[in-house]
């Protein structure tokens, strides 16, 4: 399947794989001086609309008793048949999208891809929330904890310094794999339609996967689909993550990323985290839940710009390794 997008169409499978590696890195570029469309014309946003239009269809609102076995079912089959009617849309305007420009020539294909690839990636964005965290926090506690409310759902009231840092540089590594690497994974394999769907996916989890009530409503079930989803297609991403990390930073040892990263109650985010407390010999923590890298530092202002930088190694790191892929995936084809 991966080999049969990559030969579709007018153009020969080598020359389209390099017009996808070629849209690729005019897409990081359009990310990184450009940043995000506005928001009218920004897909994640119109599946975040579809997604808010139909979680209460889906999930009931909360009582005082846990909902009924029957109403549970209900809820999880309605937000499995949401979802996939959701990825199945996004699939295949992508798709058509991309059958189009396979018939183009590749110096019309390869921008237009990028243009459409560009909203599906959002390191500029993650880089800046983060680094504005940091000059937040250089001015009093208070605004550091108001900036970091705006990329993490825990409450961040009580906070230290060195836990807004933790969180900020948490948030990073992870959603380093979220807007970045795990996109431009699943465009290598499955082309734009790949990357559309991934991020449908992860919008959805961001919006329906939560373990419990949230919003007057019951997602216990409603949301258990498009959670367990994100986690299957974030599953070899996160690790890809965590290796790039390892490999741009002199190598850490294997089994202690591997024994730091499954610290984490989720099957994936922990990879990336612990990839970059090793690297920046830091300890990051979220109290009660995990500690990883005990025995690191406590975050300083340095370690978030470090963060930041590292993060931009792996972004940049991503061309030449999608390029390596494609290119394998032409000749495994045939």
């Amino acid at each position: 399947m991966a080999a049969s997008w990559l030969s579709a169409g007018g153009t020969p499978g080598l020359a389209w794989a390099l017009v996808c590696a070629l849209a690729l890195g005019l897409a990081l570029l359009l990310d990184w001086y450009l940043g995000e469309p506005p928001l009218r014309l920004h897909p994640v946003v119109w599946m975040g609309r579809y997604l808010g239009w139909s979680g209460p269809h889906i999930a009931p609102l909360t009582t005082a008793d846990p909902p009924p076995h029957a109403q549970k079912r209900r809820s999880f089959w309605l937000g499995a048949l949401a979802w996939c009617a959701g990825a199945c849309a996004v699939g295949a305007v992508a798709w058509w999208l991309q059958s189009q420009l396979q018939q183009a020539p590749w110096w019309l294909a390869a921008p237009v891809l990028a243009v459409l690839l560009k909203p599906l990636l959002a390191w500029r964005m993650l880089r800046d929330e983060v680094l504005a965290v940091e000059r937040a926090l250089a001015r009093s506690l208070p605004e550091g904890r108001e900036q970091l409310a705006r990329l993490v759902s825990r409450d961040v009231s009580q906070l230290s310094p060195a836990e807004v840092r933790e969180s900020a540089i948490e948030s990073l590594a992870e959603n380093l794999n979220d807007s970045v690497v795990a996109p431009v994974f699943w465009f290598v394999l499955l082309g734009l339609p790949g990357a559309a769907i991934y991020r449908f996916a992860n919008t959805a989890d961001a919006m329906w996967g939560y373990p419990g009530s949230r919003g007057a409503r019951y997602w216990q079930w409603a949301g258990k689909w498009a959670a367990r989803a994100d986690d299957v297609l974030s599953w070899l991403p996160a690790r890809i993550t965590a290796l790039l990390l390892a490999a741009l930073h002199g190598g850490l040892p294997a089994r202690a990323l591997a024994k730091e990263a499954r610290k984490t109650p989720s099957p994936n985010s922990g990879w990336p985290m612990a990839a970059m407390a090793l690297a920046l010999g830091v300890r990051l923590a979220k109290p009660g839940v995990y500690t990883l890298h005990p025995g690191g530092h406590a975050p300083g202002p340095l370690h978030t710009q470090r963060a930041a930088v590292y993060g931009q190694k792996v972004v940049l790191a991503l061309i030449p390794s999608a390029l390596a892929a494609l290119i394998l995936i032409v000749m495994i084809g045939g």
